[in-house]
């Protein structure tokens, strides 16, 4: 591993500002303003991570004020489809009273408190208690009550369903439980400034929810920064420059930009000839750029390593030894070479030319055109070499994580009940239209348990995938680890975990305040 202190609180290497203004095609201007947080290390207790006292913090203080994404207008094309929102133990009905309407109420029922609707459904045209049969209009009228003699007091001022302010950004359904809440775009503030396609021109092309073994803010942390990639993503290094991301914050919201081409700065200079993948399959071999150790697949949870002396060992594919000279091996690697692969994936090849990061920035971007002209016409050559590169992924407080124009990925992390313990980690391919097609229908929703591998959701890139299992590796033991930190808190970085410094801080903000803090 290569040292990468400057003495100019940076990495050494190209700054991202620096790269793209190289490119055949700039980025947009707003790529390359900077709005660093202001530098300070900030900690966090660590039983915030998990004591249910927090837990209930949070629900009070920011689950029932906050502006939070409930769901996508097109879960609900019709009139008369639901969504059932859940957030840590509170549910929400979300109703199309309208071709242009969408109402918002608590999932219970006036008369008993069961829950109205125990799943999402399709073109209902009331709202019915399964248990007694109470009825409300779906815009929430108190519609029928069974034996209504019996209940003398029971008016439809008072037992009409309470509705939940909603609003609407870029396609997204979102509520505010605090009657008193300020506008939502006040809360989102100037976000569209960041996006040359509006978020309402792009359809959701595929869908997934994942249960994971850890608090939602350790699941969403671990996808604010790329300081984690040197150790859990090795095979992104040569050609990820991950410790010379740009990390930016304003408002409610923030940026991390990560540019692909140059080697991370942790690698120094590569040779031409450097290759780490001596088969050239992307999933089948790969050689360490540290260690120098070759890590190849011999099928499903089985991976031979070999030092550079030629001895090995056979490990499974969550880097536990099973037999041979070499006892250790790197878990991420494991997973990376011996894990599931997704059907069709196996032979995957890849070539990848070092030491010329503008040549494999322009040929990327030239294969994304290519793969968008068909849609776009020829205005696709205006968009930048950035939108087809970088990782450009921001964090709107305080659980979504929308990415750049034309990388589709769309985070959102939620507690997962009442278990401060376990969250969701969901994700979205949020997929760009030309200005005026039709929109194909959403994706269905698949939903992966604790013990279901990410590989199994059909729909997305099977990188991505088993970069996600990469992750996955580390949210039991983050969560462990917490539990027993000697110093009782956790410390972030000045720089590169900024997002999550502007996300505690804001958090903070909200947890300590007897009303919802306010944008303006």
């Amino acid at each position: 591993m290569v040292e990468t202190v400057t003495g100019k609180d940076r990495s050494n290497g190209i700054s991202y500002n620096d790269l793209a203004s190289g490119d055949a095609v700039p980025p947009p201007e707003v790529y390359l303003e900077d709005s660093p947080m202001e530098p300070g290390v900030t900690k966090v207790k660590t039983d915030r991570f998990w004591s249910k006292e927090e837990h209930d913090l949070e629900v009070e203080r920011l689950w029932k004020r906050v502006w939070q994404m409930a769901c996508h207008e097109d879960d609900i094309p019709n009139v008369g489809d639901t969504h059932v929102y859940d957030i840590a133990g509170l549910s929400f009905i979300i109703v199309r009273t309208a071709v242009d309407k969408v109402k918002a109420f608590p999932n219970s029922c006036m008369h008993r408190g069961r829950a109205l609707c125990d799943d999402h459904r399709k073109g209902l045209k009331v709202l019915r208690c399964p248990f007694h049969g109470w009825s409300w209009s779906l815009e929430g009228d108190l519609k029928e009550v069974p034996c209504e003699w019996d209940f003398p007091t029971v008016t439809k001022e008072e037992y009409s369903l309470q509705e939940v302010n909603v609003g609407h950004w870029g396609g997204f359904v979102f509520i505010n439980p605090d009657p008193d809440c300020e506008p939502l775009e006040d809360f989102i503030g100037d976000f569209d400034r960041h996006f040359k396609i509006p978020f309402k021109q792009r359809y959701k092309a595929a869908h997934l929810i994942k249960r994971v073994p850890c608090n939602w803010k350790i699941a969403q942390d671990a996808f604010m920064e790329s300081y984690h990639v040197i150790a859990t993503h090795p095979e992104l290094l040569p050609t990820f420059a991950d410790a010379n991301s740009k990390y930016d914050v304003w408002g409610n919201y923030s940026r991390a930009i990560s540019a692909v081409g140059p080697a991370s700065p942790h690698m120094g200079e590569l040779s031409a000839d450097y290759n780490p993948y001596p088969n050239g399959l992307n999933y089948q071999s790969f050689c360490h750029p540290f260690s120098g150790h070759q890590y190849d697949r011999i099928e499903e949870n089985r991976l031979s390593v070999t030092d550079k002396k030629g001895k090995s060992g056979i490990f499974d594919m969550y880097g536990n030894h099973i037999e041979g000279d070499i006892q250790f091996a790197d878990p991420h690697l494991c997973n990376w070479v011996g894990g599931k692969i997704q059907k069709g994936d196996e032979e995957t090849p890849i070539t990848l030319p070092y030491g010329d990061a503008y040549g494999y920035r322009g040929a990327r971007a030239a294969a994304f055109r290519e793969m968008y002209r068909p849609a776009f016409g020829d205005h696709i050559d205006t968009v930048s070499d950035s939108d087809f590169n970088e990782a450009i992924y921001y964090s709107v407080f305080p659980n979504l994580s929308p990415w750049a124009d034309f990388n589709p990925i769309f985070y959102r992390f939620r507690p997962d009940g009442d278990n401060p313990e376990q969250s969701l980690h969901e994700v979205m391919y949020m997929v760009p239209l030309p200005e005026g097609a039709e929109r194909p229908p959403a994706a269905e929703c698949t939903f992966l348990d604790l013990e279901d591998d990410y590989t199994e959701a059909p729909g997305f890139n099977g990188y991505l995938l088993k970069v996600f299992n990469q992750d996955f590796l580390n949210h039991p033991m983050v969560q462990k680890g917490m539990r027993n930190h000697p110093k009782g808190e956790i410390i972030l970085a000045s720089y590169q975990e900024s997002k999550m410094r502007h996300f505690y801080e804001t958090l903070n903000k909200w947890l300590a305040s007897e009303t919802a803090p306010k944008s303006k």
